[in-house]
């Protein structure tokens, strides 16, 4: 199964996210919970990577094993929203993800 935590902050703006495990739907290159589960986390990542305002701190050290934290170096209305939706583009995501497959992605949503 695949383990995944998000932080946000109070008003809702991601602040961390870590994923580990393996889904065990399927066997390797063939795992679409991975997969997808995957290729959220990395967008995300990617897009927050672009951001100005931000620097995040990222950890893929190991196969099924992925973290990121966000640090706001410069807080305004723009970036506030783009955290906002963010989080809402994950939670909503691998929500949806999880529902699916609920024997395979565990989704915890935390406030910090």
């Amino acid at each position: 199964m695949i383990h995944v935590r998000i932080e946000r902050s109070e008003n809702g703006m991601l602040t961390a996210c870590n994923a580990e495990g393996h889904s065990g739907y399927a066997e390797k290159g063939f795992d679409i919970v991975c997969s997808a589960v995957t290729v959220l986390i990395r967008t995300t990542v990617q897009v927050l990577s672009k951001t100005c305002g931000v620097e995040l701190t990222t950890d893929a050290s190991k196969r099924g094993f992925v973290s990121f934290g966000v640090k706001i170096i410069k807080l305004d209305s723009l970036l506030e929203q783009k955290l906002k939706t963010a989080e809402e583009f994950l939670e909503t995501g691998l929500g949806a993800i999880q529902k699916e497959y609920p024997k395979h992605l565990e989704l915890v949503i935390k406030t910090v």
